[in-house]
């Protein structure tokens, strides 16, 4: 998939971005694939067009914006650069210990305040839509989110319009549906957050 003459799929192969194998993913899910997009933002010059073409494929959906929010881990690089295209300030959410997110680090939000929520990769929607709802019941208005990455097919549901650079039908199951578990093959978690 090409955006703004980036061609997103091909820049996560060339960088060892997308790899194949057996992976279990935050969301419990289990996986063939899985888009390690750490592995792309670790070059500056990524992450600035990346960022710079999520906030163009935004402007439609979220003309005035006052702030981009991100949740931790993955969306911490990505937001900011959206952040610095639109900009705006970055701030970024955290799971507490009951695994809600949270402001933490003396971030805060105004009433009022145009919001989008930005996130390296959309699986099932449930990061962003927490996030979607910490901004809303703080008093900002969420215009809109973004992700590098859209795993669903566009059919995640976040409470709000959303964009992403490049959307994938990447087939994933229940870990007692999964057919590669079925095979004996141990499934291992790449991403940010522990089992």
């Amino acid at each position: 998939m090409k955006t703004q003459d980036l061609d997103i799929l091909a820049l996560f192969r060339e960088t060892g971005a997308y790899l194949s194998g057996h992976f279990l993913l935050t969301s419990g899910l289990h996986s063939a694939a899985y888009l390690q997009c750490a592995r792309v933002l670790q070059f500056p010059e990524h992450a600035a067009r990346l960022g710079a073409a999520l906030a163009s494929a935004l402007r439609p959906l979220a003309p005035a914006v006052d702030l981009v929010v991100s949740p931790a881990m993955g969306g911490l690089i990505i937001g900011h650069e959206v952040a610095r295209a639109l900009g705006v300030r970055h701030i970024f959410t955290e799971r507490g210990d009951n695994r809600k997110m949270l402001l933490r680090r003396g971030f805060a939000i105004e009433s009022g305040e145009r919001a989008v929520v930005i996130e390296d990769v959309i699986t099932t929607g449930v990061s962003t839509r927490e996030v979607v709802e910490l901004l809303q019941a703080g008093g900002a208005t969420v215009a809109a989110a973004a992700s590098i990455i859209d795993r669903s097919g566009g059919a995640a549901d976040v409470g709000v319009p959303r964009a992403a650079l490049a959307t994938l039908q990447v087939e994933t199951w229940q870990p007692g549906d999964c057919p590669l578990c079925l095979q004996g093959l141990p499934a291992i978690k790449p991403g940010s957050r522990p089992s």
